[in-house]
Formats: C-alpha cells, structure tokens, sequence
C-alpha cells in the first residue's frame, strides 16, 4: 500500500504541477477545463459559501452551543439550508437520538473531539480543500484537520476492508459529472453542529459538476435504512479560490483547545482570555 500511495502521489503532483497554467488560462476565458482525454478537469481549491456545518436543515439564528464569552461567536445565522425538501427523512428512533446528539453537542460532536468531518460534511465546512486529478485516481484534500481522500476511478472492484473516517470512494464518470460512491463511513461523524446523524450503513453518492470555469455544483444523495426513512439529497455550489498564490494552509486540531473551549468555559464565571490554571 505504501508503494501504491507513493506512486500516485508522484503521479498527482507531476499532474497539478503541469496542468496549472493551462487551468488559469482557461478560467480566465470562462469554458470548462478539460484533461487530454476530454473529462472536465475539476482541479484546483474549492470553498462553500453555506451555513450549512452549523445546520443543513433549514434554520433561524440562533444562540450557538459555544460558551456565551465567545459573543458572536457563539451565534448560529439563519440559513436556508442545503437539503432537498427541507428535512432529513428520520425513522422515529433516529430523530429521538438526533435530538439528544443536538441537546449535548457541545461534548458529543465528533468535530470537537478533533476526529475527522467525514462525507459529505468536509466539503461544505467553511474550509478551503483542493482536487487534484489523474485518470486513474482524484485526490481531495481538506484543509480541516488534514482530512484526505483517494478517489478511485473506473476500478469498480477495489473495495475498502475496513470502515474509514473519510470512507472509501469509488468514481465513474456519467457524461460531464464525476459520480463517487462513498462507502465504510464510520458511524461517528455528524452532518452538522445541530447533531444530525447517520449509521455504519450509509452509502452517499455524490455528484460533482462543473457548470463554468470557477463553479462546480455538488450534490449528494444518502441512503441508510438503518437511519432513514427514503433516500435524501443535498446540493449547493462550489467556488474555485482564484487569489493568487491560493493554497491550502495548516489546519491542525488542538485537543487542549477543545478541552479549553468546550471544558473550563462552561463552568459559570470563567471569563474569557483566562486559560484553566
């Protein structure tokens, strides 16, 4: 396995590094770019504009689970959120336990505890994350916490053998749109900070389509009956970053500042600025 990322890694950087300028030329123009065997060429760094990792459900402002000392921090804008039909189609059992998750989010969100989004939410965080493509594979790579993905293209038969925090990703191209099946999620990532939810049973597939030089329309549909009553979809626009020099920058999660914010804080009378002595 080592041996196999090294020679992708290899393959994607000689790739990203070739293809750069002709990207930026072609985004200048407003056409689509496209590889030498006439796939759309979805690399480059790419950014949500939701407020859909607070909720993705439709919702009004409102006071955050962060410690009021925060200020506005702690606040929750109103979105109009990102999910067909508005609501996430729970069986009975799941909504009880989606409602405890959202009441104890502050210690029970998987994001806080510095483990890693998952999918779909990585992609609609408000972090940049970059795609670099081959023919073979499509590397993805999220500047939260490192967070990473191989997508694996027409090798249907290459499965994962155990459950991931990013899942396993095999992709085919359907026309112009790239479709990824995501599967072996762990069951331990979230949708959002309001605690929804899913199982080890989840399967998303994703579309990713690209609608101009520097916009790309992503959708994914969620299928999990151990957790859902039908399938669901989400979708929302994605914008290329076009500073200049625009790269990806560290972004590691600090479990002393999980501890501090998410710890010390709650307790009444801690003021702000004063680390736990």
């Amino acid at each position: 396995m080592k041996t196999l990322l090294q020679k992708y890694t290899l393959v994607i950087g000689l790739i990203a590094i070739m293809s750069l300028g002709s990207i930026q030329a072609v985004a200048q123009s407003g056409e689509i770019a496209r590889t030498p065997d006439g796939k759309p060429d979805l690399s480059g760094i790419w950014q949500a504009m939701t407020s859909a990792h607070y909720d993705i459900e439709p919702h009004a402002a409102a006071q955050g689970p962060y410690p009021r000392q925060m200020g506005a921090l702690s606040a929750i804008p109103a979105g109009l959120g990102i999910i067909e039909g508005g609501r996430i189609p729970y069986n009975e059992q799941s909504a009880r336990q989606r409602d405890a998750n959202k009441a104890a989010a502050i210690e029970n969100d998987p994001l806080a505890k510095c483990y890693m989004p998952g999918v779909p939410r990585a992609n609609y965080l408000p972090f940049p994350f970059q795609i670099v493509q081959s023919r073979e594979v499509i590397l993805i790579a999220y500047e939260m916490a490192e967070a990473n993905r191989i997508l694996y293209v027409d090798q249907p038969d290459l499965e994962s053998q155990v459950d991931a925090w990013m899942g396993h990703s095999n992709a085919h191209w359907e026309g112009d749109t790239l479709v990824v099946r995501v599967s072996g999620q762990m069951p331990d990532t979230w949708f959002d900070q309001a605690g929804n939810h899913h199982s080890f049973a989840m399967v998303v597939e994703e579309r990713w389509t690209a609608t101009g030089a520097d916009h790309l329309i992503y959708e994914a549909t969620m299928t999990d009956a151990n957790t859902f009553t039908q399938p669901w979809k989400v979708s929302f626009p994605l914008y290329r970053r076009v500073e200049e020099n625009m790269q990806l920058l560290e972004f590691k999660c600090a479990e002393f500042a999980e501890e501090y914010l998410y710890g010390e804080w709650r307790k009444e009378g801690t003021p702000i600025g004063n680390p736990p002595q």
